[in-house]
This record gives structure tokens, C-alpha cells and sequence, in this order.
């Protein structure tokens, strides 16, 4: 007979995912930015005009890291009561941790970029701005992608998740390596999206579905 200790799985895994997803969508919203390439006086000018959303969205984006970081860690709790003690979910929390990072250095960027939109600031202004895409946009990408490899690959040999979505995590996290280059080939850039906002899905199906036990494996209607 099983103990209420051994049959605990940790947090949930929807809270934080559904929070990481609303401050996600809140950040884009307020102000979706511009890109390395823009001309650096649009883009001095763009923050000046609006420096309450731009400052606004870039500590929304900076407060998502903490449910983002809340999930990395409750999930690789959960597959540890599992029983997948394998190289997998440790590369995945690796991942998803410095993907949290960026995220937090990333907004942290974005709000001194609005900072120093002063007059003559073109030179600040277009760094801090290329330093906060490149950490929100291909280096969160490429952590991302290892976080969902990282806990797709042993979900999908233990059939605990259905193979749809380990499939999905894992396609993504080959788009990420791809979208990665995009800091040399612009044009791969326009794939950051899809990593960030499939991924968004990803992580709510997986929190979803991802049983708390053993004994919900079992289940026929949690493997199909």
C-alpha cells in the first residue's frame, strides 16, 4: 500500500505554466519591440514616445522568469518521482534554467535601452536593444530547446506523455537549433516566434498531461 509520501509528485505544473504563459503574452503586448536591424533613431524614437509600455514590458518580461524557473524545477521534480533518473530531465533543468536567465537579463536590457532613449543615446540605445533580443530571442530559443529535448526524449521511451506531444517538444527543439543561427542569418530569425509561442502550448499540453505517479502510467488513457 502506497504512502501519501510516495504517492506525491510535487507542485503542480499548470499554475506556473499558465503564469509564464500570461506574462509571455502580457510582455509581447505592451510592447512588442523592434529588431537589431532597425535604423537606430526609429528605434531611440519608438522608446522615447512610449517609455511607460516599453519599461512596462520589459518587467513583465523580467518577472516571467520566476514562474518559468518555478516550472523547470517542479517538472524535474515530478519525472524524478517518476523514476526517469537519467541524463535527461538534469540536461533539461540545465536548459531551462539559463533559458530563465535570459529571459530575466533580457528584460533587464530592454528597460536600460528605454532608459537611455535620451537625445544623442543612438549608440546605447542600439546595443542594449541588440543585447536583449539576442538573449530573449535566440539564446532563450536555444535553452528552450534544450529543456524540451531534455524532458521529451525519456517521456517519450517511458511512454508516460502521449508520443504527439514528446514528438511536438522534440520537433521544436530542432527548430531552435535552426532559429539559433539567426544572430548570422536574419532571415531565420522569424522562426524565434514559433519557438516561443509553440512552445508556450507545449508546456501547457505538457503540464497537462504529465502524471503525478506510477500508478496513472497504467492508465491507457494517459499512454495512447
Amino acid at each position: 500500500m502506497s504512502t501519501p509520501h510516495t504517492r506525491r509528485g510535487g507542485p503542480p505544473l499548470l499554475a506556473p505554466a499558465l503564469a509564464w504563459v500570461a506574462l509571455t503574452v502580457a510582455a509581447a503586448v505592451l510592447h512588442p519591440g523592434t529588431r537589431p536591424s532597425a535604423d537606430p533613431a526609429t528605434t531611440l524614437t519608438l522608446l522615447a514616445d512610449h517609455p511607460v509600455s516599453a519599461q512596462l514590458s520589459a518587467l513583465v518580461l523580467l518577472a516571467s522568469a520566476a514562474p518559468f524557473a518555478v516550472w523547470v524545477g517542479a517538472v524535474h521534480h515530478r519525472l524524478g518521482r517518476l523514476g526517469l533518473r537519467v541524463a535527461g530531465p538534469t540536461l533539461g533543468l540545465a536548459g531551462g534554467l539559463l533559458a530563465a536567465a535570459a529571459l530575466a537579463l533580457s528584460g533587464a536590457a530592454q528597460w536600460a535601452a528605454v532608459a537611455a532613449a535620451v537625445p544623442g543615446g543612438e549608440a546605447a540605445v542600439t546595443g542594449l536593444n541588440a543585447l536583449s533580443f539576442a538573449l530573449g530571442g535566440p539564446t532563450f530559443a536555444v535553452m528552450f530547446g534544450l529543456l524540451m529535448a531534455g524532458v521529451s526524449v525519456p517521456t517519450l521511451l517511458a511512454s508516460v506523455v502521449p508520443r504527439g506531444l514528446a514528438w511536438a517538444g522534440l520537433v521544436l527543439a530542432a527548430v531552435a537549433v535552426v532559429a539559433v543561427v539567426g544572430l548570422a542569418v536574419p532571415p531565420l530569425q522569424y522562426l524565434l516566434p514559433v519557438v516561443r509561442f509553440g512552445g508556450l502550448l507545449w508546456l501547457v499540453w505538457f503540464s497537462a498531461v504529465l502524471p503525478v505517479s506510477r500508478r496513472r502510467v497504467a492508465d491507457p488513457e494517459l499512454v495512447a
